[in-house]
């Protein structure tokens, strides 16, 4: 259908009744993966695209500067809220609307928070502008399930990280799955990929980063002993699920830190012990 003329301070709201706009495509059964790499021969778009789910997420990713492509929103009282937020900075981004059927059958799910926005990924940071402002730095290495990843994110965000750097292997922030479990947090707190270890250590050093691997070693300290004198600046390392940090993590070290447990339980879920971590060393 054509778009519906927009009213004071509205997106140009499109009704949609078919799946022929190919405007649309950007939501058609995409993949992370695919995302990412989508468009990136359009000028402005060369970072590919990434998903934003409900309208606490689409401010947070619109406060932070990220730009829209378009919105796909079902026809609920959230619209009018959709179409303003949108109009305030990006007029010209249409505003899809729809049956609730019709956008599942579109994307391949159930829109349960009443929205869906394309927004076009922003380029990365450099890590060291990242660390010259940061005190406190998560590392994030080899995690692979986009959930944990949005949780430590969320961690990070309400408990204090300056900025979190992410290794190689580890999970896309970005994934859409992450930044639903992270509330949009992986949209707010400053973060990057890095190299692997033999780049990434002499960079921490180089910016004056102790780095405090959370592993179990037998030279391993208690986290309750570390937060007693937690350094000026701290990079707090978190491994894979399963497996832990690697070898090449550990060693780069310069204190490797235990929680300390009862029952004979001897870890936690990485989100989890990152939430830990975090609270003892950010006070």
């Amino acid at each position: 259908m054509p778009p519906q003329a927009p009213g004071p301070g509205r997106s140009p709201v499109v009704r949609i009744d078919t799946l022929a706009d190919p405007r649309l495509a950007d939501y058609a059964h995409a993949t992370d993966v695919a995302l990412k790499n989508a468009r990136r021969s359009e000028p402005g778009r060369e970072n590919g695209l990434y998903l934003a789910e409900s309208l606490l997420v689409l401010e947070r990713a619109l406060r932070a500067g990220h730009v829209p492509r378009s919105v796909l929103a079902l026809g609920t009282s959230e619209r009018e809220a959709v179409e303003a937020l949108v109009a305030a900075g990006h007029p010209e981004v249409p505003v899809f609307v729809g049956p609730g059927e019709l956008l599942a059958e579109l994307t391949g799910y159930l829109l349960h928070r009443g929205l869906i926005a394309a927004m076009n990924r922003p380029p990365l940071p450099d890590p060291a502008a990242l660390l010259e402002r940061a005190h406190r730095v998560v590392v994030i290495e080899n995690v692979v399930d986009p959930t944990n990843v949005g949780a430590i994110f969320r961690s990070a965000g309400a408990i204090g990280a300056d900025a979190v750097l992410v290794t190689p292997r580890c999970s896309d922030p970005f994934y859409r799955r992450a930044i639903r479990v992270s509330m949009g947090t992986v949209l707010q707190v400053p973060w990057t990929r890095t190299g692997e270890w033999a780049e990434l250590s002499p960079l921490l050093r180089e910016h004056g980063f102790h780095t405090a691997a959370l592993a179990l070693t037998p030279d391993a300290v208690s986290l309750r002993d570390f937060e007693t004198r937690v350094p000026e600046r701290l990079a707090l390392v978190l491994g894979a699920e399963g497996d832990g940090l690697t070898a090449e993590a550990i060693a780069a070290a310069d204190t490797v830190v235990e929680i300390p447990m009862l029952h004979g339980i001897d870890s936690l879920n990485v989100a989890a012990a990152s939430a830990v971590a975090m609270w003892a060393v950010s006070r």
